[in-house]
């Protein structure tokens, strides 16, 4: 019972945030209920164990706090709630179908054309982690704020990314998700602004050069299928 009653103090918080978000548009409130439900039904899947509601609160709560450095927050924030909304790990396409429904559901309540093409953009920018303007650092950085949480987090994080990925054996997980963490590792910054950086920059670095040792640390053999080539074994 307490379970659930938390769970519904969850989703009346997001349905806050959600009217606070399209408080900047003229949207029919049916219309409005109507897209969150089916959002939250896509978040609260079976299949998803990270990318869940928690994880769309905690990436909206993070946008607030880099929203100074944000130059359109509202469109921002829309992203943020769309662009995980389809996620398949054995797909290589999450992004632009979650893109797709984005566009879908906007202009199902009316918001203008200019917003929706910004906001497809801003969640495609999510498939590689690649930003080009401040906007998308605010949505990115926001997105990848796990990574610089507490050890103990971290590891339920990581844990998390597993459950999702069962379907892949363990010495092709355990070889992919080393190479993006490194991929991460080489970058010269993991995060964009000048708050991320200074604040979770260094924890983050050392959270994934933590995952990568417990990784080697197992006795997994060299050799790599090509069946998850496309996956990304990280947040994303």
């Amino acid at each position: 019972m307490m379970e659930i009653a938390l769970m519904q103090t969850a989703e009346n918080f997001l349905y806050y945030q959600w009217q606070q978000t399209l408080q900047h548009f003229s949207v029919d409130k049916t219309s409005a209920t109507q897209v969150f439900t089916h959002l939250i039904q896509a978040y609260s899947s079976p299949h998803r164990h990270y990318h869940t509601l928690k994880h769309i609160s905690c990436v909206l709560q993070t946008i607030q706090t880099l929203g100074t450095y944000a130059q359109d927050l509202a469109r921002v924030e829309l992203a943020a709630w769309f662009h995980d909304v389809i996620y398949d790990t054995q797909a290589q396409d999450n992004e632009e179908k979650s893109s797709d429904y984005a566009g879908e559901a906007l202009q199902s309540l009316g918001i203008p054309l200019s917003c929706i093409t910004k906001v497809k953009r801003l969640i495609l920018s999510t498939k590689h982690h690649q930003a080009d303007d401040i906007d998308s650092q605010v949505l990115l950085d926001a997105d990848l704020a796990i990574l610089a949480t507490n050890p103990v987090d971290y590891q339920e994080y990581a844990h998390a990314i597993r459950q999702e990925y069962a379907w892949v054996s363990e010495t092709d997980y355990v070889q992919g998700r080393t190479r993006v963490l490194e991929k991460f590792l080489q970058r010269q910054r993991i995060y964009f602004t000048p708050l991320m950086y200074e604040l979770a920059e260094e924890s983050a670095r050392a959270n994934l050069q933590a995952e990568i040792k417990h990784l080697m640390s197992r006795d997994i053999p060299c050799n790599v299928s090509t069946s998850f080539i496309g996956c990304n074994f990280i947040e994303n």
